[in-house]
């Protein structure tokens, strides 16, 4: 039988129309072929060796049949009754996905602070509590310390560093390089996964933050302003303004909420915004007792943190008018498609 499949395969080759195809075809495995001849043979078999000749017989045919399919379509012949194919047409494209939205972004934002000499790291998203919140200045009684605002996880509590945690903020990066790089200058930019326990049109509970750290000697508000100022422009557009306004965040000192003029008035007052600001997130002069956790001096060096939602930060783009986070997470391809 196998020598059979070789001649075949041979004749194949010499083959150089239709027409000798076709009657080839008939030789082999027409009416009166030699694969049907091989079949009747298999009557004279003994009783034993009926089951294997039969199963060989089959997987002979069907090799010789798939030979024939392919020299068909060279060809440019189709299977029967589907008619023919034109190898001169061009192929169907393959449907083509995208990057979702927070990839996008933060690719963008990535690639600007690039511009300003800034270095991207990833810290970890399952980190201990002196990392998230005591290392940052935030005392045992703090609000954001109890599980009805972060998620615990259930590990063996580290002596040193106590429980495990996820992280509520990316703000932990900012000790993790301090620590990482000893001394200053330090030009960081942390992207990374955030948990809170929060569920609303601008909550969610899993969400990506991006945190800028710059320590080094002499670091002002001047420079933070000027930072949020550029980064403003080239993520938002020429047209868009920042300010920054007087707050309270444990790890900075003075601490800032960082506004962006508003999209629809450009900062005239709005339905929207109501007084022409919307907020960003949060920025301030890195505190000294965070610097010390991160073992640096206080009394040499100085520098300035923020630390944004980048859902949040993407969602304020011009023309993106979209009311709930959620969305952005509920693999709705009738939302994910128009970007």
């Amino acid at each position: 039988m196998m020598s059979l499949k070789n001649e075949v395969l041979a004749l194949l080759a010499e083959v150089s129309s239709e027409n000798e195809l076709e009657g080839l075809r008939n030789s082999y495995l027409g009416k009166k072929g030699r694969v049907n001849q091989l079949t009747k043979e298999i009557s004279n078999l003994a009783k034993e060796e009926k089951p294997d000749a039969g199963r060989l017989l089959n997987e002979l045919k069907k090799i010789i049949e798939e030979e024939f399919e392919r020299r068909a379509n060279s060809f440019g012949l189709e299977k029967e009754g589907e008619g023919r194919i034109d190898v001169t047409l061009a192929g169907e494209k393959p449907k083509m996905g995208h990057l979702h939205l927070v990839s996008v972004a933060m690719n963008e934002i990535d690639e600007i602070f690039k511009e300003l000499g800034f270095t991207r790291t990833t810290y970890p998203e399952i980190e201990y509590d002196w990392y998230a919140f005591e290392g940052l200045n935030m005392p045992k009684d703090h609000p954001a310390r109890d599980e009805w605002e972060t998620f615990f996880i259930e590990a063996k509590e580290n002596k040193r560093f106590g429980k495990v945690v996820l992280t509520p903020h990316t703000s932990n990066g900012q000790i993790r390089e301090m620590e990482r790089l000893g001394k200053p200058p330090i030009r960081m930019i942390n992207m990374s996964k955030c948990y809170r326990r929060q569920s609303d049109v601008s909550h969610i509970q899993m969400f990506h933050q991006f945190e800028g750290l710059v320590v080094d000697k002499g670091i002002s508000i001047v420079h933070l302003k000027g930072t949020i100022d550029y980064f403003v422009k080239r993520f938002f557009g020429e047209e868009r303004r920042a300010r920054i306004r007087p707050f309270h965040f444990q790890f900075t000192e003075p601490s800032f909420e960082v506004d962006l003029s508003c999209s629809v008035c450009n900062g005239k007052g709005c339905k929207l915004c109501k007084e022409g600001w919307l907020e960003l997130g949060g920025a301030g002069m890195v505190h000294p007792n965070v610097l010390r956790a991160g073992k640096i001096d206080p009394n040499k060096y100085t520098g300035f943190a923020f630390g944004w939602g980048v859902e949040r930060t993407y969602m304020m783009k011009e023309g993106l008018m979209v009311d709930d986070l959620r969305i952005l997470y509920r693999n709705d391809l009738r939302f994910l498609n128009q970007f």
